[in-house]
């Protein structure tokens, strides 16, 4: 009879262990899998984004309304091009890429014999007095301004902030490629 005992008090321990252990090992695993779940949750976060932000380009909804957002001169990232007037040539090729991170590129060619490009670097800024998009070159500093005519159109002004002399403002505008779907003149 005393076999019998021993035989169901070790049951009965085993019984009370085995759900303890249970319990232990899967407290354990919740928490040595949380960094792992919260990176996976960001990487499925980031892809979402960029997925959304993609079939809103492929199907031309760009209404975004941007007046809550602190930097202005992020709502005019993008990519401008038009043909601007030159004195001494049939006019000026050009193309002007705002990148996210306040850097632009200015790539410009002369309709001459030489077809030669020449590309410009640097950042830029948005003067909230002015309502103008200032250029700042990484070569030597100097400063192109362009006057935001609206979310689609930027118009090259002086470093003064007037219009320039010579032909009507609308022969200075730079459109935005996505908005204009049109790339004959952005070709370089």
């Amino acid at each position: 009879m005393n076999v019998s005992v021993k035989k169901v008090d070790a049951k009965k321990q085993l019984d009370v262990e085995y759900p303890l252990a249970l319990i232990l090992f899967a407290i354990l695993f919740f928490f040595a899998s949380m960094p792992s779940m919260a990176a996976s949750d960001r990487e499925m976060q980031e892809s979402y984004l960029r997925s959304r932000a993609s079939t809103l380009m492929q199907e031309g909804n760009l209404s975004i309304d941007h007046s809550n957002h602190g930097d202005k001169s992020q709502e005019y990232r993008g990519v401008y091009y038009g043909f601007l007037p030159c004195a001494d040539c049939l006019g000026v090729k050009t193309t002007l890429s705002l990148k996210h991170n306040t850097n632009y590129l200015l790539v410009t060619q002369y309709t001459k014999e030489s077809a030669r490009e020449y590309f410009e670097k640097g950042k830029y800024d948005w003067n909230e007095e002015t309502k103008t998009l200032v250029l700042t070159s990484n070569k030597d500093g100097s400063q192109r301004k362009y006057l935001i005519k609206d979310d689609n159109a930027l118009i090259q002004v002086n470093s003064d902030g007037s219009q320039m002399k010579g032909a009507p403002a609308d022969k200075y505008t730079l459109l935005r490629s996505d908005v204009a779907k049109s790339r004959e003149v952005h070709i370089h």
